[in-house]
């Protein structure tokens, strides 16, 4: 089966303009971000989400009932790469985490209700969300371990359910207007059908924003547009029944769907971040000199650069390759090509931006320029969304139910009758050589 990651002229014209888009526009306003606060960045977004609207390229991730463009996710996967280069451009494109993975939850369970006073409103920007499944006591890597519990309340006539836990790492938790919450409904059913998921307002009674935790990527609290990775009590939260999204157990099922086409587009947002570091160090090598002679005479600065060009040509030819599997053979199918994508991908962009930081020196270090945030950024990657070390794990038992012992396999306490066999069919080759001559 050949594969095709051919773009048509017309989008990659889209491709050409949303490049020279962000360079132009987004770029400038990396600088000032944190000053102009959530409403100030807001307005500043504001006209170029509508240039966005009307090149048609605004929540392009949704199917186009909804506003979306319908794109496979070879198409989104392009896109992302160039999205990634700043922090702020996918608030302008519509399709900021977590709001879109939310949209596309809702997107693909929500009651006609719960799109409309939901989802139309978060993709039209006028509201908010976060999700809200991490739990300080229980490990981040296994959803199946989760804590929180939501009990329909049989005393009322069962038209509420009570949310009770302790989340944290809920993004935009504390500017959310909402959070798409992940409960346990049955402890006593498989690991995969224990939670649910809700919609809660962060409004209700209960809901309590403890903190935003600051992190090795934004030490400070609240950042930017975003309102940090959120701790969050839920104390008695009461919700009514139609608050559940889909049926209860599927929360596990809607994880896993919001999740798969979200690492791909991590992973190119990651090679977009990554490109633009190595164009930085390109850069500074021909102009920087030291002992003598430029940077780009110097044979380690040569090998960072053709390392970091092969790493990433490898890449993203496997997270292209990933997504095109997804398109044409569905998410199941792409399960071994996505793990690998997600910690391959997330080396390769920590050692493109660690080469760039050293090669600028003590001006990489600073605040000067973006790599140092670049630099924090790529560090997380190879926690959310799952370890690492989770990902490789998934990977190597996919690769070996491929394999089986030989149907001759001796056990090895029978390794002396084995060697003793061997020296004898070696004696009788030899003899029979010996004849021969």
């Amino acid at each position: 089966m050949s594969w095709d990651f051919s773009t048509d002229p017309d989008f990659q014209a889209q491709l050409h303009w949303m490049a020279e888009f962000v360079r132009r526009e987004i770029w400038p306003l990396e600088a000032i971000w944190h000053d102009l606060g959530l409403q100030g960045l807001g307005e500043a977004i504001a006209p170029l989400q509508e240039q966005v609207k009307e090149r048609g390229l605004w929540a392009t991730h949704l199917p186009p009932e909804l506003g979306g463009q319908g794109m496979g996710q070879v198409r989104l996967g392009l896109m992302h790469e160039i999205l990634g280069t700043s922090p702020i451009a996918p608030l302008a494109f519509g399709n900021a985490a977590p709001d879109s993975g939310n949209s596309e939850i809702l997107a693909m369970a929500g009651t006609p209700e719960q799109k409309e006073r939901w989802l139309h409103p978060l993709l039209a920007g006028d509201l908010r969300s976060a999700f809200s499944m991490t739990e300080p006591d229980s490990p981040g890597s296994d959803p199946t371990q989760l804590k929180t519990r939501a009990v329909l309340d049989a005393k009322g006539g069962g038209d509420e359910w009570v949310i009770d836990g302790h989340k944290w790492f809920s993004s935009n938790g504390s500017i959310a207007d909402f959070l798409i919450v992940m409960a346990v409904t049955d402890p006593d059913a498989r690991g995969s059908q224990r939670a649910s998921m809700f919609i809660v307002p962060r409004d209700t009674p209960g809901v309590d924003i403890v903190r935003d935790v600051p992190t090795m990527e934004h030490p400070w609290e609240q950042f930017g547009a975003y309102g940090g990775h959120s701790e969050i009590l839920y104390e008695n939260v009461r919700i009514p029944a139609d608050a559940l999204l889909g049926g209860v157990g599927d929360g596990f099922m809607l994880a896993q769907q919001r999740l798969g086409p979200g690492r791909i587009h991590h992973c190119m947002r990651w090679l977009g971040v990554a490109r633009r570091a190595f164009d930085m160090m390109c850069e500074r090598a021909t102009y920087r000199r030291a002992h003598g002679s430029l940077l780009s005479d110097k044979q380690t600065v040569q090998n960072w650069i053709a390392d970091s060009a092969a790493e990433m040509q490898a890449a993203r030819l496997m997270t292209l390759h990933a997504a095109w599997v997804m398109d044409t053979q569905g998410a199941r199918a792409a399960m071994v090509d996505i793990a690998l994508i997600k910690f391959y991908g997330a080396k390769v962009l920590h050692d493109v931006v660690d080469r760039a930081v050293q090669t600028h020196g003590s001006l990489g270090y600073s605040t000067d320029l973006p790599l140092e945030q670049m630099y924090r950024f790529a560090r997380a990657a190879r926690i959310y969304d799952g370890p690492d070390e989770v990902h490789r794990q998934t990977v190597a038992r996919r690769i070996l139910h491929g394999y089986s012992p030989p149907l001759d396999e001796v056990p090895s306490e029978h390794l002396p009758t084995r060697r003793e066999h061997a020296r004898e069919r070696f004696a009788h080759l030899l003899g029979a050589l010996t004849a021969n001559d």
